[in-house]
């Protein structure tokens, strides 16, 4: 399956669009990761905790919306989207969508 932000895929045309693909997923923090965060976050520096948390959202929303893609029978994904948004305090939802398609070579 290939995956891109762009909207073309060099060597390949879009020979079929089949529609929107998406994958999703929410993640609460957790109490004992926040409380490590607050510390690193008074001596400044990446907050680890939370890197790896996101990491394995991105991972897990684009692996669902994969499945979806291939579900509608695309080998394609085009115009790659991340977006977030809180859900509620301690909790996030992490998005990915894309256009499905089917592209042949040139």
């Amino acid at each position: 399956m290939i995956v891109t932000t762009t909207a073309t895929i060099e060597g390949k045309k879009i020979v079929r669009t089949l529609g929107l693909a998406r994958g999703n997923t929410i993640r609460a923090r957790h109490l004992g990761k926040d409380v490590m965060a607050g510390l690193r976050n008074l001596v400044g520096g990446e907050i680890s905790e939370y890197t790896k948390l996101f990491a394995e959202a991105r991972e897990q929303a684009l692996d669902r919306m994969i499945q979806e893609a291939r579900s509608l029978g695309a080998n394609a994904v085009v115009e790659v989207r991340f977006s977030t948004s809180m859900v509620m305090t301690m909790a996030a939802e992490l998005l990915v969508f894309g256009t499905a398609v089917v592209v042949e070579d040139e």
